[in-house]
């Protein structure tokens, strides 16, 4: 069989991405939180408020799987839900006081354990870096 580049990519990338995966599980849960609420709780922190459905796209959490996630982060009063007044079906997530709080403290300590991992690599490779997984990720998409 020929050299195949296109399938060494795709195993890499694979391999890496559980690396990763890994190494950012293992560090939100020493802040004592699983990732699924670590993720919404930071795309709020980060991008305001935001519907169930946007966050769900953008933590890539199934809808269904979502609403439990949300239930036990609004217990805790670290997120609140509000119902659209134009559409009752629409309901928007926020972050509390008590959850900006606790991303201030997190938050910084997180992204310092992305920078410790990608310290050694040029920034010119981490911008092609990008660039090709956006290709190949809108490219997977397409094939839906």
């Amino acid at each position: 069989m020929a050299d195949n580049s296109s399938l060494k990519a795709f195993v890499i990338t694979m391999k890496a991405s559980k690396a990763l995966e890994e190494v950012t599980k293992k560090d939100i849960k020493k802040h004592g939180m699983r990732a699924s609420d670590f993720a919404i709780l930071e795309a709020l922190y980060h991008k305001g408020r935001q519907t169930i459905r946007e966050i769900s796209e953008s933590v890539l959490i199934s809808t269904g799987s979502i609403t439990y996630v949300i239930d036990k982060l609004e217990k805790k009063e670290l997120l609140i839900r509000t119902h659209c007044s134009e559409d009752r079906r629409v309901v928007y997530l926020e972050i509390t006081d008590s959850g900006k709080q606790i991303m201030d403290d997190i938050f910084p300590k997180h992204q310092q354990v992305i920078e410790e991992l990608f310290n050694d690599i040029p920034e010119n490779d981490k911008k092609t870096v990008i660039e090709v997984l956006k290709k190949v990720g809108h490219r997977a998409s397409e094939q839906d």
